[in-house]
């Protein structure tokens, strides 16, 4: 078993240029998938943005990039992630990324967060990974937990 925790950088519009700066920069290769390829119309506005990015690299490098659909939320308001329209809407700049390699793993992680958290998206299977979900902690943390897939 094995829990490995990555930085997930949260953009508007720009993760796929970030992710491509990360990989050159660490010698990686970037993994992205876009709103169309997880069903969106391709020629529905943000179709082509990424859902879930990843720059990762053989030294151990890894870091994740989302584009968060919709106007950019207000400065002065942090801390707000929420589900709406079956999407993550955020005005936080990072979450924090936990994925482990059986949904047992993952599940006494959430099992240990859970409490006093405000859940964003319950931990079950989803169209990439057969666990996901995502909390913010009592403390204002948003956490996005997953089982790793072989893809």
């Amino acid at each position: 078993m094995s829990l490995t925790t990555t930085t997930h950088l949260n953009f508007h519009g720009d993760a796929r240029a970030a992710l491509a700066l990360y990989a050159s920069a660490t010698g990686g290769q970037v993994v992205a998938t876009t709103y169309a390829d997880l069903g969106m119309p391709a020629d529905a506005p943000g179709a082509d943005g990424i859902v879930f990015g990843l720059a990762a690299a053989d030294n151990g490098f890894r870091v994740m990039a989302y584009d968060v659909p919709g106007p950019r939320a207000a400065v002065g308001t942090p801390g707000s992630t929420r589900r709406e329209n079956g999407m993550t809407i955020t005005d936080q700049p990072f979450f924090v990324s936990v994925r482990g390699d059986t949904l047992d793993e993952v599940r006494a992680v959430w099992d240990g967060l859970v409490d006093g958290a405000t859940v964003v998206e319950p931990l079950a299977a989803s169209a990439w990974s057969p666990g996901f979900g995502m909390l913010t902690d009592r403390f204002g943390v948003t956490w996005v937990l997953d089982v790793a897939t072989a893809a």
